[in-house]
């Protein structure tokens, strides 16, 4: 396999993602996403892979990657057979925690590790700790079931009150000025969020501080904070909610919404017109993304207040933690292996009809750096 590098990193490089196409993959475990489990996105995927190292590889956490997990998986299996992969999709909350108990090679997450979990990460990786590796990028849609209304704008502040349960009429007033050409109904807003600790709660929750701090007390986490609502365990649960009650409403990446023929919600971000929730037009709000990790660690910031025309605001990227140092000496030439993959071109490549955002090549070279120097 080819590691293509390029010698600078260009500030815009997020900017040229483009992402299109429905999910075409089943994912296994609790995130069933339905598909064919092959055609032409695996075939690209493929590419030439270097199997190194042997045994059995376990990880588990991010639901929002559990698609690209399933087709980086089979490919790289069928290409290494004497190393057997098994990514569960347990939440990025739970995934992280079995990485920190020393139980897995590599932990996916949607949020970056806290500082109180790298500092924890010292005591299971011996001389080194947690790092984060971006693999993968993309919006994270808010899904609704209104009948009648096929086309709803809401706003931060909107979204931050029916999500605490202070709006929870579809026809109630605020709604209603968003969509002045829509006929709401008198009906009960069903809201529903992760019962698990999710990374995806905690990029919604940041732009809901970020974009509504007066609306939205509390702090962004990975646990849901605020009271009422209905809660539903990941993406596969609460996208399923959505499908099936009139009335609801909930986030999850834009796949689960193409997958199941899921409205979702255009956000008036203050911009010349609302932005529909588009691989696209979320890579336009991840151009604003900064690294803010130093060393091996390639942590991104993202700008969830973004005013820029066309962008999506609410985004998450997906890392995959492990240790710069100390990582399980039996699984570490393989999971260099599967990582030095997935983050390879032929990796990316195969993610553009699974729904994703591939990661810019100048970034996936960063990542290829940190993955072999990786001990």
């Amino acid at each position: 396999m080819k590691l293509q590098r390029k010698n600078r990193l260009r500030a815009a490089a997020f900017g040229v993602l483009a992402v299109s196409g429905a999910l075409v993959l089943t994912a296994c475990g609790s995130d069933d996403n339905s598909g064919d489990g092959g055609g032409s996105a695996s075939s690209k995927a493929a590419g030439n892979i270097k199997c190194e190292g042997k045994g059995d590889l376990l990880a588990s956490g991010s639901t929002a990657q559990k698609n690209a997990m399933d087709l980086w998986t089979k490919n790289f299996m069928a290409a290494c057979p004497d190393i057997k992969i098994n990514y569960k999709g347990t939440g990025s909350g739970a995934g992280v925690q079995e990485f920190l108990q020393g139980k897995t090679a590599f932990a996916g997450s949607d949020s970056a590790l806290k500082p109180e979990e790298v500092t924890k990460s010292k005591g299971v990786l011996k001389g080194g700790q947690g790092i984060n590796l971006p693999m993968v990028g993309g919006p994270i849609a808010i899904g609704y079931k209104v009948p009648g209304v096929k086309d709803l704008v809401l706003d931060a502040d909107t979204l931050a009150k029916i999500f605490d349960g202070k709006i929870s009429k579809w026809n109630d007033p605020a709604i209603a000025k968003l969509n002045k050409d829509a006929k709401l109904p008198d009906l009960k807003i069903q809201a529903f969020h992760r019962s698990d600790e999710s990374g995806t709660t905690d990029n919604f929750t940041k732009y809901l501080k970020a974009a509504a701090p007066k609306s939205w007390p509390y702090e962004p986490a990975k646990a849901w904070a605020a009271k009422g609502g209905q809660s539903a365990d990941g993406s596969a649960g609460v996208s399923s909610q959505v499908k099936q009650n009139d009335g609801a409403i909930s986030y999850f990446e834009l796949s689960y919404a193409t997958a199941n023929s899921i409205d979702t919600v255009k956000i008036d971000t203050g911009a010349a017109a609302p932005v529909a929730a588009t691989s696209d037009n979320a890579s336009k709000a991840i151009a604003d993304a900064k690294v803010v990790g130093s060393g091996k660690d390639l942590a991104l910031k993202l700008n969830y207040a973004t005013k820029a025309e066309g962008a999506y605001p609410i985004t998450l990227v997906t890392y995959e933690v492990l240790g710069d140092k100390g990582n399980k000496a039996d699984t570490l030439a393989a999971t260099k292996s599967f990582l030095t993959y997935v983050s390879s071109e032929a990796g990316q490549a195969g993610l553009k009809e699974l729904g994703y955002a591939p990661l810019p090549a100048e970034i996936a070279a960063k990542v290829r750096e940190s993955v072999a120097s990786l001990s």
